[in-house]
């Protein structure tokens, strides 16, 4: 019998991941990576069109969202935006940008936090963790309308 205490895995976590091309998607998913953090690691779940968005948040527990600002026909914003006015308890969610200066325009899609291209993966692994930390610790996100589940 040993006396060393098993350490707990990291916690998982599951990252929708929008944008109607491909290769955004992939790019998106190399800067967060699997393990943004030691005590994290996530599964990503994608969609390349808002109802295919919809169909997964109704369907699965989605603890964030991470959306392609430049997406088209339906941008990372207005998907943002719809999520935050038709779900009561959205996910929080996180718009990477081609400019810094939308970030005005995603403060009104009620987005928790922004990303600019060319994505950081320092930074957006930074980003990631701390909003899937603040997750955890049950902070509230935007539009959600002061309740969670």
């Amino acid at each position: 019998m040993s006396d060393a205490k098993a350490t707990p895995g990291p916690d998982t976590y599951t990252v929708l991941l929008y944008s109607d091309d491909i290769a955004v998607r992939d790019r998106i998913r190399m800067a967060i990576g699997t393990r943004p953090a030691l005590d994290l690691a996530v599964e990503f779940v994608d969609a390349s069109t808002w109802e295919e968005c919809r169909i997964i948040l109704d369907k699965y527990e989605i603890d964030l969202m991470v959306l392609d600002g430049e997406a088209t026909p339906a941008g990372g914003l207005g998907i943002a935006r719809q999520t935050k006015d038709e779900y009561a308890t959205p996910p929080p969610i996180c718009v990477v940008l081609a400019r810094a200066a939308d970030r005005w325009l995603a403060a009104y899609a009620q987005v928790d936090q922004t990303l600019t291209y060319p994505l950081d993966p320092v930074t957006t692994g930074q980003t990631i963790a701390a909003m899937l930390r603040a997750r955890r610790n049950g902070a509230i996100p935007l539009g959600t309308l002061g309740h969670l589940g």
